[in-house]
C-alpha cells in the first residue's frame, strides 16, 4: 500500500465522531480569526487585482466570494485564500524545521464544502483533516532547509481537505493528493531576500491548484501513486525519508496551532509583547531610546532578524515590513501597537520608524534556540538616554499554545478587523454562525459571508 493510499484511507475514514469537542471549538476559533483577517484585507491591492481578474475571466457561480459575489470553486479558493492570508495575521504552527499557517486551508475547503452542499459538521471535519495533514507533514517532512516553501506540504493538506469536503472515495482522494503533491512544489525564495506580494499569494495559488487536482481526480484523472516514496518522488527529491502512520492519526493537531496577537510574522510575537509591556509599564518616550537589543531563537533570527533569509533593515513595502524584526519593534515602540495600519505605505516610509529600526540589533541565542518550538522565547533590552536599561524576557505570548486565545479574545480581534467592512449586527451574526457551525449547513455560513460584503461595497472598501 502506497503512502498516498494510506493517507487517503485516513482522509476518507475520519468523521465527526472522531473530532473531540475541544478540537471542534479550536477550529471554530480559527475560522472566526481567519474570516476577520479576510474582511480586514478587502481593500488590499493584490486582492483587488485578483478580484478584477476573476471579474474579467468569469466562472460559473458555484462558490461564494467573501464580501459578495460567486465564482467557480477553484477561483473562490484563490480569492478567499488571498483575503485570509494577505494581512499575515492568521494562525500558525511550529514544527522543529517548519512553520506553516493551517487556516490557509479554510478557503479551498469552504469552496468545496459549499459546492458539495455539505453540512457544517462536514466542513469542520474536512478542515480538521487539512490541519492534521499539513501539521504532521511539517513535523516529519520539513522542506525549508532544502529551499522549498511550506506551501509544498500545503498542497497535500489542501487536496486532502477538499477531497474530504467533496466526499471523494479512497482512490479519488489518493489521486487528488498525488496530483497536487506532484505539481505544486514551491521555492522558498518566496520568503527570502526582497519580499514581494507573492508572499501572501503563494498558498492561495496552491489552494487553487489543489482544488483543481481534487476535481480532476473526481473525474477519474490519476496521479503518480508513489508520489511520496517513489523514484524521484517527494522523499527522494525534497524531503528525505520519513514515516507517518496515517492509520493512527487523529484530528487533534489543531489544538497545537496558535493565533497571532499582533499583525506581524509569527516568530515576532513574544518580542512584541515584551516590548509593548515595557513601553506601557515605564511610559517610555520613544525618542529616549538609543538602542534596542533582542536575543531570540535561531529560526526567528534567520527568517525575520537578518539571518540566512536576508537583511531586514531596507524596508519599503508591507511585505518587507511585516517580516522584519527591526521594523516591527521600532513601529511598536513608536505607535504602541502592531496592527494593519502600521503597514500603510505612508507609515512605513516615515523617518521616525526608518531611523529607529536601524538602531535595533537582533541576534540568535543558543539557549533560546534549544527551547524552540516548545517555547517562543526571547530576551529584550531597551537602552535609554542617561544610561538606563530596561529588560524583559518571554517564553511565550498571549495566543501561543501555553496561553491560548479564548473565543472572547478571538472575537474582539475579529470585530476590530471587520469594523470597516461589515455592519456590527452582521458581524455579530457571522460570529454566532461560526460558533454554531456544527448545527448549520455550509450554505448558512456562506449566505452571511455574502451579506457581510454590503457595507464594504457601499462605502468603497471593496472597489
Amino acid at each position: 500500500m502506497t503512502m498516498a493510499t494510506r493517507l487517503a484511507r485516513f482522509v476518507v475514514g475520519r468523521s465527526w465522531a472522531d473530532l473531540s469537542d475541544a478540537a471542534g471549538n479550536e477550529l471554530k476559533i480559527r475560522i472566526l480569526d481567519a474570516l476577520g483577517c479576510a474582511f480586514g484585507a478587502l481593500d488590499a491591492p493584490p486582492v483587488r487585482a485578483i478580484r478584477a481578474q476573476l471579474d474579467d475571466f468569469g466562472g460559473r457561480p458555484l462558490s461564494t466570494l467573501i464580501g459578495g459575489g460567486r465564482t467557480a470553486p477553484d477561483r473562490a479558493a484563490l480569492y478567499n485564500g488571498a483575503l485570509v492570508r494577505y494581512l499575515d495575521f492568521n494562525d500558525s504552527y511550529f514544527a522543529l524545521g517548519e512553520t506553516c499557517h493551517p487556516s490557509d486551508n479554510l478557503a479551498p475547503v469552504l469552496a468545496a464544502a459549499e459546492y458539495a452542499d455539505g453540512s457544517g459538521q462536514e466542513l469542520l471535519v474536512a478542515l480538521a483533516v487539512a490541519y492534521q495533514v499539513q501539521c504532521r507533514l511539517s513535523d516529519e517532512a520539513p522542506v525549508r532547509a532544502r529551499g522549498f516553501d511550506h506551501t509544498t506540504q500545503g498542497s497535500y493538506a489542501a487536496a486532502a481537505g477538499v477531497a474530504k469536503a467533496l466526499r471523494l472515495d479512497e482512490l479519488e482522494t489518493a489521486n487528488a493528493v498525488a496530483i497536487a503533491g506532484t505539481a505544486l512544489n514551491a521555492l522558498r525564495v518566496t520568503r527570502t531576500g526582497a519580499l514581494s506580494q507573492w508572499k501572501g499569494l503563494a498558498y492561495p495559488f496552491t489552494a487553487f491548484g489543489a482544488v483543481e487536482a481534487a476535481f480532476l481526480a473526481a473525474r477519474g484523472i490519476t496521479g503518480p501513486p508513489e508520489v511520496f516514496e517513489g523514484n524521484k518522488g517527494f522523499m527522494d527529491s525534497i524531503a528525505g525519508r520519513f514515516e507517518i502512520d496515517w492509520e493512527d492519526e487523529d484530528l487533534e493537531r489543531v489544538g497545537r496551532t496558535f493565533l497571532k496577537r499582533y499583525n506581524a510574522e509569527i516568530h515576532s510575537q513574544s518580542a512584541l509583547e515584551a516590548l509593548l509591556e515595557l513601553r506601557e509599564e515605564h511610559s517610555i518616550d520613544p525618542s529616549a531610546v538609543e538602542r534596542v537589543e533582542l536575543e531570540t531563537f535561531q529560526v526567528a533570527y534567520d527568517i525575520i532578524g537578518g539571518g540566512e533569509e536576508g537583511g531586514k533593515k531596507q524596508i519599503e513595502s508591507k511585505e518587507q515590513a511585516d517580516h522584519s524584526l527591526p521594523y516591527l519593534l521600532a513601529v511598536a515602540l513608536l505607535d504602541g501597537q502592531v496592527m494593519p495600519e502600521q503597514f500603510a505605505p505612508e507609515r512605513i516610509v516615515r523617518p521616525d520608524v526608518q531611523q529607529l529600526l536601524r538602531r535595533v540589533e537582533v541576534r540568535p541565542a543558543t539557549d533560546l534556540t534549544a527551547r524552540f518550538p516548545t517555547e517562543h522565547a526571547c530576551r529584550l533590552r531597551l537602552h535609554l538616554t542617561g544610561g538606563v536599561t530596561l529588560a524583559a524576557e518571554k517564553s511565550d505570548y498571549h495566543g501561543f499554545v501555553t496561553r491560548p486565545m479564548s473565543w472572547q479574545h478571538a472575537r474582539q480581534k475579529f470585530e476590530r478587523l471587520v469594523a470597516r467592512a461589515v455592519e456590527p449586527e452582521v458581524a455579530a451574526e457571522l460570529a454566532e454562525a461560526v460558533r454554531a457551525l456544527d448545527e448549520l449547513e455550509t450554505r448558512d455560513l456562506t449566505a452571511i459571508l455574502t451579506r457581510a460584503g454590503t457595507r464594504a461595497t457601499t462605502e468603497g472598501v471593496l472597489r
